[in-house]
Order: structure tokens, then C-alpha cells, then sequence
């Protein structure tokens, strides 16, 4: 392997697939929520492999930028001081270009859409730029995260039927709640470090109070989401509470803030939980087609 390729691959994380596939399920998920009331498969499935595409894209091309911010604070982070940029291997010109590559395939397959879903698209740049720099000012840039990284249910339902209902933002706030607290989990692998050169996380903002904040973060979380499978009826409804919601509470039970392995596996698990509520949505929109 070329080191220009090992490079680009360690830079956009395309080695460690949760970061997109985090992005990716709130996607898979309001396309499946739209696709309950359309019933258009064929449209569906062809959506769901443009916003996989648009998700690896994205997450990869925000993994840069996220390095080129954050170039100087990595480098004195245990975890991340090896990154490209921040070792030096990769210069930031480069990276740029890897970024401006990136974004117009993304937008290559933004256009394939709807006029609302390509506004909805260009919106979330705010969120996808503004969130590298949020955990210099304020202690909840993991909100900010949960913002960006579900912001494609929206997008998602918008593809399908050319609006914005209601349904779609409850599920995207109870996802907002899930990133919140599963993006906190994964901050506690550098809560030291971050305290010592003054990044701020909810993880540090919580430390005394975690297992109270994740549980409210997880339990909020829950509701919302439950409270938008109820309107696609209740058989698979109980799939989703018992599956979806022990994914979540068990990373409590499991991590450990001084051993920050623990907390990897933690947030890993992540990956199941989101192909779980996107698994439970899909369903009951397979079976409302047989009704």
C-alpha cells in the first residue's frame, strides 16, 4: 500500500467503519419511516445506497477537517497525536484537496435529489463545519455532533415525499439524544488529556453525574423514538424496546471512565442499536405494504 493511500484512508477513518455507519442508520431510518406511508421499494432502495454513499463521503471528508482544526490539540492528545496531520506525515494543502474531492462527489449525489432535500443538504454544511471548532467555546459539542450526524433523517424524508412532517423530527431529536449520549461515552477515552489543555466535552461537564446524565440522554432518547414507532403500530414496536433500548442502557452497565477500552466497546456497540432502529422501522414498513 502506497503511503498517499495509507494516508488518506487513516485521515478519513474509511479503516474504522462505525464513524460513517453512525451516520449512515439515522439516514437508513428516515428513509424507512417515509417509505412506510409511500410504499415505493424500488425508490427506497435506490435512496438508501445514494445516502450510504453520501454517509461515507461526508464523514470522511468531516474527519479532515475535523484534523486540520484540530491539528494543535491532537498533537498533545495521547489518542490522537498519530493522526496524519497531526503528525506531520500528511500536509494541510493536501488534506484540503482530499476535502474538496470529497464534497463534490457528495454533491454529485445531492443532485440527484429533490429541490427541498438539496436545500436541506447545503443547510447541514453549517452543522458539518461548525462542529470541529465547538468544543473550544462550549461544553456540549456533543449536541452539536447529534445535530449534524441525524440531520439526514430529515433529508431522508424529505427525498421520498418533498416535505417536512412532524414524525421525522421526533425521531431526529430522540436520535439527537442517542448521539448525546454515546458521543459522550466515547469522550471519556480523553477526558484527562482534554482537561489538561482545555477542551471542553460533556463528558468532562458530566463527570461526577455520568451514569444519571447517560441514563436521561438514553432514556429521553427512547421515548421520542418509541413514541414514533407507535404510529407504525405496535408489533414491531417490541422489537425496538427490548433490543434498541438494552443496547443503549447496557453501555452503562459496561464502561469504565478509568478504563477507556471499556468505553471503545461501549460506543461500538452503537453500530448494532442503530441497525436495530432501522431494522424495526423497515420492518413494520414491509409489513404495512402486506396489509
Amino acid at each position: 500500500m502506497s503511503s498517499h493511500l495509507k494516508n488518506f484512508i487513516e485521515v478519513t477513518r474509511l479503516n474504522r467503519p462505525i464513524g460513517f455507519l453512525l451516520l449512515f442508520w439515522p439516514c437508513a431510518s428516515g428513509l424507512a419511516l417515509a417509505n412506510y406511508f409511500k410504499q415505493d421499494f424500488y425508490i427506497f432502495f435506490y435512496y438508501l445506497l445514494l445516502f450510504f454513499c453520501g454517509s461515507v463521503l461526508m464523514r470522511s471528508a468531516g474527519c479532515i477537517v475535523n484534523d486540520i482544526v484540530d491539528e494543535k490539540i491532537d498533537k498533545k492528545v495521547l489518542r490522537t497525536k498519530k493522526r496524519p496531520i497531526a503528525s506531520g506525515v500528511l500536509n494541510k494543502k493536501l488534506a484540503w484537496v482530499y476535502v474538496l474531492f470529497l464534497c463534490l462527489l457528495a454533491f454529485l449525489i445531492l443532485i440527484q435529489f429533490n429541490k427541498l432535500t438539496i436545500f436541506l443538504g447545503a443547510f447541514s454544511m453549517i452543522f458539518a463545519f461548525s462542529y470541529p471548532f465547538m468544543k473550544r467555546f462550549t461544553y456540549w459539542p456533543q449536541l452539536f455532533l447529534g445535530f449534524t450526524f441525524n440531520w439526514g433523517i430529515i433529508m431522508a424524508w424529505a427525498a421520498i415525499n418533498n416535505n417536512i412532517n412532524y414524525l421525522p423530527v421526533v425521531l431526529y431529536f430522540g436520535a439527537i439524544f442517542w448521539t448525546l449520549g454515546y458521543d459522550t461515552i466515547y469522550g471519556l477515552q480523553d477526558v484527562s488529556d482534554d482537561e489538561v489543555i482545555g477542551v471542553k466535552s460533556t463528558a468532562i461537564k458530566f463527570k461526577k453525574n455520568l451514569n444519571q446524565f447517560l441514563t436521561s440522554c438514553y432514556l429521553i432518547s427512547s421515548i421520542l423514538i418509541c413514541f414514533v414507532m407507535t404510529k407504525l403500530g405496535i408489533d414491531y414496536f417490541l422489537i425496538f424496546f427490548i433490543f434498541f433500548m438494552f443496547s443503549l442502557f447496557y453501555q452503562i452497565k459496561i464502561y469504565n471512565i478509568k478504563k477507556p477500552n471499556t468505553c471503545l466497546k461501549a460506543f461500538r456497540l452503537n453500530n448494532i442499536s442503530g441497525f436495530i432502529l432501522f431494522l424495526s422501522i423497515f420492518l413494520s414498513s414491509v409489513k404495512n405494504l402486506w396489509n
